[in-house]
């Protein structure tokens, strides 16, 4: 996070610290930092974190303190450190629980600087509300809460009760399972992704080492080649943003894209977040009068929230919330994100569980037309964050409908691995929704036809596009048990390309499957 110094300010604060504060007491007597670790990983990373924040905070009621008044920059730095402070919070009990097994002795270290933690937390949740809100007011209690006292065995004891009566942490990361093994939980998955194509890219046709030519920032980043293919590297820091050129999104639109990580681990801050701003303009900040922002919890040491938040207006929104979730084994393992805006509600998934389903998220339709990417609290060089394959379409349209009124669908939705006719398991919301047609009209009987671009000589084609066509005929018999007499399946390679195969969304447009209703 960058922090504006000027020598006006440094020069007050040296005065208010040297003259005013010994006289006046204007500033709370600061909680000291434990100058030990427990070695428990997750309550050392909780103390330091919280301190962290502590020091932010403390340091602008400094300003307050002297007369200071705060600037924009200011303003904008306790805003996010509020927004950091409550991730942090969240994330106590789960580290509580993580004091059980220890040794007495361990135990009741951790629980001395938690508690000393919990209390630079408190103070600095209320300090930087007052502060934003030009409210701060020192009372002379304030004065008598001297944590250097390692303090209060009431405190002590309290907290070392609760540790003993919580349960246990529910938020362990599960074993991975086949996927192949939950098709009944699968065949649950409901996203559909738009089918008019409106922005792809891959990054294919972009140099490594340089910032790729279909996005703007206001900062750094750059493509690297991982494993032979090109992927987008963010760089972290306080305001910047990731903007891909795309215009004046329609009312129903579908966003997906590939993340992957390097880096992480229990000493990954809470704070790290990857967040997805839906805004009203193209410049470098969330929005002027409108925005809507999900952000994606990074940090490894602790189950920590999705946060969502949207603001219209100017007046602010009516929605900021935390929602339970534990994604950090998805995290670790390049997970799929898929957004689905039909006007007014919006929905996130990671790879394919549904954690985001807000029916009144966007306040006011068709103002938020671009999209950006924001990551921040990352430790540069070591934790390191990649995008890939962005795909923005319009529509989410109900294919169910569409089949129906006019016998037959083509989608580019149903994404197989390259080369391969293996279904990537984020296609399984639009076999299902043809599933439920053949389920409801019995009568109907099905030709699967694919199509793929023009890579590859024309006789690999035709034989991918046929495999692939066998693979969503399969799958509708072996997950939906639709009977295998009603669909035939067929292949035509590249041969009715709908789109221009020298550019990456061109490509995406021929790679597809069609459904004829026989």
């Amino acid at each position: 996070m960058l922090y504006k110094f000027t020598c006006s300010k440094l020069v007050l604060i040296c005065f208010a610290f040297l003259f005013i504060a010994p006289l006046s007491h204007s500033q709370t007597k600061k909680i000291k930092r434990p100058k030990s670790r427990v070695g428990i990983s997750s309550v050392d990373n909780f103390v330091r974190e919280s301190f962290d924040l502590y020091d932010k905070v403390y340091m602008y009621d400094g300003y307050a303190a002297a007369g200071t008044p705060l600037d924009d920059d200011d303003i904008d730095v306790l805003e996010e450190a509020l927004e950091d402070l409550a991730v942090l919070s969240e994330s106590a009990p789960d580290i509580l629980s993580d004091v059980k097994g220890q040794s007495v002795l361990k135990q009741g270290k951790a629980t001395l600087q938690i508690n000393r933690a919990k209390k630079a937390l408190k103070y600095s949740i209320k300090t930087a509300k007052e502060l934003l809100l030009g409210e701060r007011k020192r009372k002379e209690e304030e004065e008598k809460d001297d944590t250097d006292n390692s303090t209060k065995d009431s405190d002590n004891n309290s907290d070392s009760s609760e540790n003993s009566s919580s349960d246990t942490d529910d938020s362990e990361v599960e074993d991975n399972k086949n996927i192949s093994d939950d098709l009944e939980i699968l065949s649950k998955y409901d996203f559909v992704p738009g089918d008019k194509l409106l922005f792809f890219d891959d990054f294919s046709k972009d140099f490594v080492g340089d910032f790729p030519s279909k996005w703007n920032t206001n900062g750094s980043g750059e493509i690297v080649n991982i494993k032979g293919e090109n992927w987008f590297e963010l760089k972290s820091g306080y305001g910047l943003f990731f903007v891909p050129d795309i215009e004046n999104l329609p009312e129903d639109f579908t966003i997906e894209f590939d993340l992957l990580t390097s880096g992480l681990d229990n000493k990954t801050s809470s704070t790290a977040r990857f967040h997805v701003y839906l805004s009203d303009n193209l410049k470098f900040n969330t929005g002027l009068e409108h925005y809507t922002d999900v952000s994606l919890p990074f940090g490894q040491f602790g189950a920590f929230n999705i946060r969502v938040a949207n603001y219209f207006n100017r007046g602010g929104g009516d929605i900021k919330a935390a929602l339970k979730s534990d994604i950090r084994n998805d995290i670790l393992n390049q997970p799929h994100i898929s957004i689905s805006v039909t006007k007014k509600r919006y929905r996130l998934w990671v790879n394919q569980t549904k954690y985001v389903d807000i029916p009144r998220f966007i306040e006011v339709p068709n103002v938020l037309n671009h999209i950006k990417f924001h990551i921040n609290n990352f430790k540069d060089g070591e934790e390191r964050v990649f995008i890939k394959n962005l795909k923005v379409a319009e529509g989410g349209v109900d294919l169910r409908r569409k089949l129906l009124a006019e016998g037959k669908i083509s989608t580019n939705g149903i994404l197989f691995d390259s080369g391969s006719s293996n279904i990537q398991v984020q296609s399984y919301g639009i076999i299902r929704q043809i599933s439920q047609v053949l389920q409801q009209d019995t009568t109907i009987q099905l030709k699967i036809i694919g199509h793929t671009d023009a890579d590859g000589t024309d006789e690999n084609n035709i034989k991918l596009s046929k495999s692939r066509a066998e693979a969503v005929k399969q799958a509708l018999i072996k997950v939906y048990n639709i009977d295998s007499s009603r669909l035939i399946s067929d292949g035509k390679g590249e041969s009715e390309p709908v789109g221009d195969n020298s550019t990456p969304e061109g490509k995406a447009q021929n790679r597809r499957v069609e459904f004829i209703a026989q």
